[in-house]
């Protein structure tokens, strides 16, 4: 069943399947004291639902197995003049698909030093990957229904009280990073992770062994140093959450650090090793759109909040609203203009 799974998932754009078991009593200790020492930030859910995030059982009562799901999401071509318009269905045999990937990371990274810019991760220029990972879920779990009988699922993509990184690693998607994120050594960390709770028993897939070594390029990139140790992360100094998550003011002393970045940041990945050997999506779902691969500050601060809504339309950039947009541009312009006073003349 498990290589029946790996077949469907493919040709539904999965680039791996896995099997985790629903016993994750081992990472309880680690939830609580992450969860004790406040480096959730202001996610109350986290602290709300406490432990149900590590007993898939609580949440799903009568869950035997998970089925873990791997989709790439690095867009298949690097520019909006590039972008396939084409029905959203997988793409077989693609140079585009398997093309290396060096170019697109050293052109994210130049960027960063590029103050005009407006940096938006790489993950949310294409479609909401919600709806991407929820609708291809939902149609593996169907197959496998048709195949065994009546059965019971849920699916989940982000969206619930999932130890995700947790279940792919004990189902063999790869292994933890020390940034938090879970790599695969044949294809990095630029991937999305779902899952489907099912109420039958299927052999559990075999984890993999850690790959990081001594290698600590990801503690050491961080601006804000939000990777306070080795697979320790501390959310309330992390860009990603500032920019997204956070309600309200940044902090005075991280704005600064955040540079040009208006929502996201890929730093801690652009500089994995791994992630030389990342792939592209095998979906036109994730080509970007907007031309925000090379989007300008400038360009953004012209958006009111129709034209916003507008260009965020089926995007996960859409869910932090006008006001926090707002405030994420406000502050990136403000590091462009200590960084290169004469553009106040622009």
């Amino acid at each position: 069943m498990p290589a029946q799974l790996q077949l469907w998932g493919r040709l539904l754009g999965f680039s791996q399947i896995g099997v985790a078991p629903v016993d994750l009593s081992h990472a309880e200790p680690g939830l609580l004291a992450w969860l004790a020492a406040g480096h959730h930030g202001s996610m109350d859910y986290m602290q709300r639902h406490g432990l149900k995030r590590a007993r898939p059982t609580e949440l799903v009562p009568g869950t035997l197995s998970i089925i873990t799901a791997r989709m790439d999401y690095l867009p298949r071509r690097g520019s909006d003049s590039e972008q396939s318009h084409a029905p959203t269905e997988v793409v077989e045999n693609s140079e585009a698909v398997t093309g290396d990937v060096s170019a697109l990371l050293e052109h994210e990274l130049q960027r960063l030093n590029q103050p005009t810019e407006a940096v938006v991760s790489v993950y949310a220029r294409g479609r909401d990957y919600h709806k991407v990972m929820r609708q291809r879920l939902q149609q593996l779990a169907l197959q496998l229904q048709a195949e065994v009988g009546p059965m019971g699922h849920r699916v989940f993509t982000d969206s619930a009280p999932v130890l995700e990184a947790e279940l792919a690693v004990q189902s063999g998607l790869g292994w933890r990073g020390k940034h938090t994120l879970v790599l695969q050594r044949d294809a990095g960390s630029f991937f999305f992770l779902g899952e489907i709770f099912i109420d039958m028993a299927l052999p559990a897939t075999e984890p993999v062994s850690d790959h990081c070594g001594t290698c600590q390029a990801c503690i050491h990139v961080c601006p804000t140093q939000a990777i306070v140790a080795p697979y320790q992360l501390d959310a309330r100094r992390c860009i990603s959450y500032l920019t997204i998550e956070h309600e309200g003011p940044i902090p005075l002393p991280l704005r600064p650090l955040i540079g040009n970045r208006i929502y996201g940041c890929d730093d801690c990945q652009l500089v994995c090793p791994w992630n030389k050997f990342a792939v592209r999506s095998s979906l036109p779902d994730f080509d970007e759109r907007h031309g925000w691969r090379s989007a300008k500050l400038v360009d953004l601060m012209h958006w009111d909040e129709a034209m916003f809504l507008r260009m965020t339309e089926g995007s996960a950039i859409r869910r932090i609203g006008h006001v926090r947009w707002l405030r994420n541009l406000a502050i990136a312009v403000g590091n462009a203009l200590r960084a290169a006073p004469a553009l106040s003349a622009i």
